[in-house]
């Protein structure tokens, strides 16, 4: 016996509720199906079935088609694979914002830390305070020296130190601080109408599990692959450079202290 071909409703298998009050395509459960004028509705909760039947002709289409939401892409991969060239090549031709995650998180604690923070960054301020220090031992026309000044405690927040704790050795940040930060790029304007990429996010189960539970979902997740040789090939050469840099401003300030010292002595 011939079977009659299912009709599916306005938003094929994707959550009408999650469409209209999210702006999320978010895949239906056949558990949780409806029907309405002939049409089968997929939902991804029971709630969200509930809501539906509640008052269906909130969620369907009349005289338009339902508005579809902006492009959202997780790009991920590897450190050096190469994501955030990419990213910034497909943001210029899709006209979407391009999110850094680590570059958005070192511009919410900047304010008060003043520099970026991270093992790589940490070195360099080191090393110049460092040297600064002994140049300052030979001068006694400074009274209130810059490494005085950056060695002073800067009052943290409980969020901006789990975010710094993250710059500084990958520790997670706890979903109450997540909550802050990621739910506004699918809810919050200019980032809900335009799409965006995410770079750098997730990077481990629990971040995907927490996108997944609040219902954050992406369009297209890409993962760039890339042969260990061709990220040594792309990476050393810039380390090398910055090293080379590092140790003439080494010498330099080396001599400037060997004159400061020739100075005092006359």
């Amino acid at each position: 016996i011939k079977q009659k071909k299912r009709q599916m409703g306005d938003t094929k298998h994707f959550c009408p509720v999650s469409l209209k009050e999210n702006f999320v395509l978010y895949p239906g459960l056949q558990e949780h199906a409806a029907k309405y004028k002939e049409k089968i509705y997929y939902f991804s909760t029971s709630e969200y079935r509930d809501e539906f039947l509640k008052n269906p002709e909130e969620y369907v289409a009349h005289n338009e088609p339902l508005q579809a939401p902006p492009l959202r892409v997780f790009l991920l991969g590897v450190h050096g694979a190469g994501k955030t060239t990419c990213a910034r090549e497909l943001t210029d031709k899709l006209g979407i914002f391009h999110i850094q995650f680590q570059e958005y998180l070192q511009e919410l604690i900047l304010p008060k830390t003043k520099r970026k923070v991270g093992p790589s960054f940490d070195e360099d301020h080191e090393d110049d305070n460092k040297i600064l220090e002994k140049l300052e031992d030979f001068s006694q026309t400074i009274t209130i020296t810059e490494t005085e000044k950056t060695k002073q405690e800067v009052e943290l927040t409980d969020e901006e130190r789990a975010i710094k704790a993250n710059l500084m050795g990958n520790a997670e940040l706890p979903p109450e601080v997540l909550d802050k930060i990621v739910p506004d790029w699918w809810k919050k304007e200019p980032f809900r109408s335009t799409g965006f990429i995410l770079d750098g996010f997730p990077r481990t189960l629990d971040e995907a599990n927490y996108l997944s539970e609040r219902g954050l979902c992406p369009d297209v997740a890409i993962y760039i692959q890339v042969e260990e040789g061709d990220i040594l090939n792309r990476l050393f050469p810039p380390r090398l450079k910055k090293w080379k840099e590092k140790q003439l401003k080494k010498k330099e300030y080396k001599k400037k202290l060997k004159e400061l010292k020739a100075k005092i002595r006359v």
